[in-house]
């Protein structure tokens, strides 16, 4: 039985008092100002010499003292946070450069680790540690959160990310290290699931059945649409329209909180139910930015709810596998295996011409992606 190191995060409501908010708000900015003073050197270093160097926290240091207000490993975290992100787009092209971030439209957030720290006595205490419903931060000092769950005695923390959101509410997600026995499960065609992508009904399985997503973004569009238009009508930075925007983003936050509860739960019953599922590789990113498709996309969250049927299943010893995206899954019958190559997207059903068997197009694609995937064919 295999020993494998796995990551957890535990996601909490934060309450700061005054003065632990000043403080957060001090070190949002603060690394958000390293990260564009040492992209900004980085990048003239770059036109000078023809290398990507960027430079480290501590040389901001003597020439903006502010900074050492702050916790230091937040800013130490922005470098390695630049550096994945060069890292990223050097490794893939179609990955933009890293950019400048803006005081008003970047995420309020800041990560730190957990360092054994040397104490008088001779002991050794952790930086980041739980205590009940308090959590102590370097710098920040005991921070008041709404304890939901605990970890396990076995988990280890590792480090900590505090955030806002755009409507005033903080969040501190604890990262925990742990080694679990997992056994893998041989996946059978009867415990195995092919997902198909549908812009309307979210998706449709290889058994038939739809997820009927309830689409939230498009039963509050209206409300919000109406909302939207006061705001326009008020003037700019005065307390109506401060209050406005501020009921605004608590709707927006509301339908995202609804889909990303939706996510979670189908995710969970379908990695609890089988052992392998299969999922299309399609590029949701180029779909969103079509005009028939865009706004259905942005609203259901499919690739979101992706990323946690992968994590989940694989926590389990399960299997996940993403099939090709130019597999012809929706062209192919799923009985005899002939390909129907003029096919249109506006079919939504068809009839094999080689076996007769009339097909729903979706249907047929999700039981094709489950078939192929289980002989390890179209591996994305």
């Amino acid at each position: 039985m295999p020993t494998v190191k796995l990551n957890r995060a535990i996601k909490y409501r934060a309450y700061p008092t005054e003065g632990q908010a000043v403080l957060l708000a001090k070190t949002f900015g603060c690394v958000r100002f390293v990260w564009n003073r040492m992209l900004t050197d980085a990048q003239t270093f770059l036109n000078e010499t023809g290398v990507f160097f960027i430079p480290t926290p501590a040389k901001y240091k003597k020439e903006f003292p502010f900074l050492k207000e702050v916790d230091s490993l937040a800013l130490a975290n922005t470098q390695l946070d630049l550096k994945a992100a060069n890292k990223r787009h050097l490794d893939d092209k179609k990955v933009g450069t890293p950019q400048l971030k803006s005081k008003h439209k970047s995420k309020m957030s800041y990560t730190t680790n957990n360092q054994a720290m040397h104490c008088k006595d001779g002991s050794f205490k952790d930086t980041i540690f739980v205590v009940g419903n308090i959590v102590h931060l370097p710098k920040v000092g005991n921070l008041k959160i709404k304890k939901h769950c605990s970890p396990k005695d076995n988990w280890r923390l590792k480090a900590a990310t505090v955030s806002c959101t755009r409507t005033g509410k903080y969040f501190i997600s604890l990262l925990y290290e742990f080694e679990e026995d997992i056994q893998p499960v041989a996946a059978t065609k009867e415990k195995s699931l092919g997902l198909d992508y549908s812009s309307h009904d979210f998706y449709v399985d290889s058994n038939g059945d739809v997820a009927n997503y309830p689409r939230f973004y498009r039963k509050a569009e209206t409300k919000l649409a109406k909302e939207q238009r006061k705001l326009s009508h008020m003037k700019y930075g005065s307390n109506n329209y401060n209050q406005q925007l501020q009921k605004i983003r608590l709707m927006q936050e509301h339908t995202a909180n609804q889909r990303k509860n939706f996510c979670h739960t189908l995710s969970t019953a379908i990695a609890k139910q089988y052992d392998a599922v299969f999922v299309e590789d399609i590029n949701l990113r180029g779909m969103a930015g079509s005009l028939k498709l865009g706004k259905s996309t942005n609203d259901n969250g499919f690739g979101m709810f992706r990323t946690m049927l992968e994590y989940k299943l694989t926590s389990q010893g399960k299997t996940f596998v993403k099939i090709d995206r130019w597999y012809p899954s929706s062209k192919t019958c799923s009985v005899c295996g002939l390909i129907k190559d003029d096919l249109t997207l506006a079919d939504r059903s068809w009839t094999c011409s080689g076996c007769g068997t009339t097909h729903n197009r979706d249907h047929n694609a999700a039981i094709n992606i489950r078939n192929v995937g289980l002989l390890g064919l179209y591996p994305a």
